[in-house]
């Protein structure tokens, strides 16, 4: 499972004289709000969600690449049933059409009331359909069809193997426009990072080119480095691979869970 946090911007480099309970309350202000992320696989071997989690917990569910997506409405419909508040993936190049898309959309209102979706162009080489990125699904109107007016977009603290620079820089500028103009609230949620340099320096940047929509950081959770470096090959991490890389080195870490307070503390 993945975290994601709001991340507000903390003057906290110099931290002589620094009221550690206002850093602490900063860091618990930046937290609030989370959410977590389940695939269908990985929620097959939870009984019960309310066993572990809170309810009303934010979750979000997966659409992996070759997946049925009535596998992601299952899931998002169990979660609702115990209480939580689902919000599903659209993987714009692995749907078929805008009927498969307006289908979909049905059941996840009728079905889990679903008022949130995460948008994104989802990594597969070849589309399956006539969807090739997450723009394209926006711009189809269904989603305020459905009375779905907030909906996460995909952010690249460390970029994309799929999508050039420039791409993401064109399809960022595209999002805010859309989202003043039809009056949804659109949210950025990223990769899970590792480092916070790179996080802050992408937000620094995004937001001088003009980015206004919030920003959700993907954390990993707690796990062993040899999960990491997987989830991380799956994601196509760039520059945090390196740091797992080194981790990794030594065999005897492999095993050790890593937590995420000190990355949570950095940003």
């Amino acid at each position: 499972m993945i975290c994601g946090i709001g991340v507000n911007r903390m003057k906290t480099n110099n931290c002589e004289g620094v009221n550690m309970v206002a850093i602490i309350q900063q860091i618990q202000q930046a937290t609030e709000g989370w959410s977590i992320e389940v695939t269908p696989a990985g929620a097959s071997k939870i009984d019960s969600f309310t066993n572990i989690l809170a309810p009303g917990t934010t979750v979000n569910v997966t659409f992996l690449p070759g997946s049925d997506p009535l596998e992601t409405v299952a899931v998002t419909k169990r979660l609702h049933n115990e209480g939580m508040k689902a919000v599903p993936h659209l993987a714009a190049r692995s749907l078929r059409d805008t009927d498969q898309l307006d289908m979909l959309l049905a059941a996840y209102r009728a079905e889990a009331g679903v008022d949130e979706v995460l948008v994104i162009g989802g990594g597969v080489d070849r589309p399956v359909g006539a969807f090739d990125n997450s723009m394209q699904i926006l711009e189809t109107g269904l989603l305020q069809k459905y009375g779905i007016m907030t909906a996460g977009v995909a952010g690249h603290p460390e970029g994309s193997p799929d999508i050039s620079e420039t791409e993401i820089a064109d399809a960022l500028g595209a999002k805010n426009t859309f989202a003043k103009s039809e009056g949804m609230a659109l949210y950025i949620e990223t990769q899970f990072c590792f480092e916070a340099s790179i996080v802050l320096e992408w937000e620094k940047q995004i937001r001088t080119n003009g980015n206004e929509l919030p920003i959700r950081i993907g954390i990993p959770g707690p796990a062993t480095i040899k999960s990491l470096f997987r989830f991380a090959q799956i994601s196509g991490i760039g520059p945090s691979m390196r740091f797992i890389s080194k981790q990794a080195r030594n065999v005897t870490k492999l095993m050790t869970v890593i937590p995420p307070h000190l990355l949570v503390s950095d940003m």
